[in-house]
């Protein structure tokens, strides 16, 4: 049983997708240990995603090549820690400072033997429900596996403000997420897909206005579909900032997207949204838990035949459209 005053911390170095993915967690921790403190040490470029989180006490950054450094220096003594991935740096640091380490099962056995957990990750689960397994192993379970984002008032009030500057909608504002990271290109829906299911949007629902997000490596891809749509497309591909993108999707009526980090996002804000995946990353296993208004494109693909080259033109127009159709119904701005 976890103490309700425990020293925490959590260690997790990850893509913006996983690192939300683990917010369940870290919120049932502080849950059951409320007069405690609980510490996260994230990846340098993610930590602004737990910025504003209630349950969150103290936020830092470390990576695998920074982690043999900090507590060279000293530092807090943790009762317990929870490490996620299978970085051996980011483990011997837990070793270093936290009584008790609990970790997923490593490669190394010798960096098992010493966990006071090592925790074995079971294929088939869904990705929150697995990494609520490390929480489990000190007692802690919950039944909200909600993803957790917050923006602050000011964020709100300065993506409105951008809106008003930038975009003239008089119907619903609608986000496309056109590509995943380029690594998991393979997960990318087609051009050509994005630019026919905004013409049945945009012919449905006069006055609507899409903005298309990305990042710097989407802005060629982007500015195709912002022409083919024109005027009532813009793109943000590479123009923004983590917070003022979470920010600026928070204002959406309907989110598009691909399996990446924003469309993670998308869903921890609540917005309505369809999600495509591909056969290699299932949205059984990926897709935001609670969402009352989310639509699941999975590829038709079974598990057998695919493969990276299974291509995502396979999820036809259609299956998007009228899921998007759907939940645009009775939107107003």
């Amino acid at each position: 049983m976890l103490p309700a005053d425990a020293n925490l911390l959590v260690i997790h170095v990850a893509r913006i997708g996983d690192t939300l993915l683990v917010t369940p967690a870290v919120r049932a921790l502080k849950q059951a240990s409320p007069k405690g403190r609980l510490t996260c040490l994230l990846h340098p470029a993610r930590r602004t995603l737990y910025e504003n989180l209630p349950w969150v006490d103290e936020l830092g950054a470390i990576t695998p090549k920074t982690a043999w450094l900090r507590s060279r220096f000293g530092g807090a003594r943790y009762d317990y820690a929870l490490v996620y991935g299978n970085d051996a740096p980011l483990v011997r640091y837990a070793l270093r400072v936290a009584g008790r380490v609990i970790a997923f099962r490593q490669c190394d056995d010798g960096l098992n033997a010493r966990l006071w957990r090592a925790v074995p990750a079971p294929a088939g689960l869904h990705a929150v429900h697995e990494r609520l397994l490390l929480p489990e192993a000190l007692g802690v379970t919950t039944t909200d596996f909600h993803l957790a984002y917050l923006p602050t008032t000011n964020e709100r009030a300065q993506a409105r403000a951008w809106l008003t500057q930038h975009v003239y909608a008089t119907g619903p504002l609608i986000g496309f997420q056109v590509a995943s990271f380029p690594t998991k290109s393979y997960r990318d829906w087609p051009v050509d897909s994005f630019i026919e299911l905004g013409r049945r949007l945009l012919a449905d629902q006069p006055g609507a206005q899409i903005l298309i997000f990305g990042g710097k490596e989407s802005r060629g891809v982007a500015a195709r579909i912002t022409q083919a749509l024109a005027p009532h497309a813009q793109s943000v591909a590479g123009q923004l900032d983590l917070r003022a993108t979470a920010a600026l999707l928070a204002q959406l009526n309907l989110y598009v997207g691909v399996d990446t980090g924003p469309t993670h996002l998308a869903g921890a804000l609540g917005v309505p949204m369809v999600a495509l995946y591909h056969c290699r990353h299932r949205g059984a296993q990926l897709a935001p838990l609670g969402h009352d208004r989310l639509a699941v494109i999975e590829h038709p693909a079974s598990d057998r035949e695919c493969s990276a080259d299974t291509p995502m033109d396979r999820i036809p127009v259609e299956a998007v459209w009228e899921q998007a159709r759907r939940l645009l119904k009775g939107t107003k701005r």
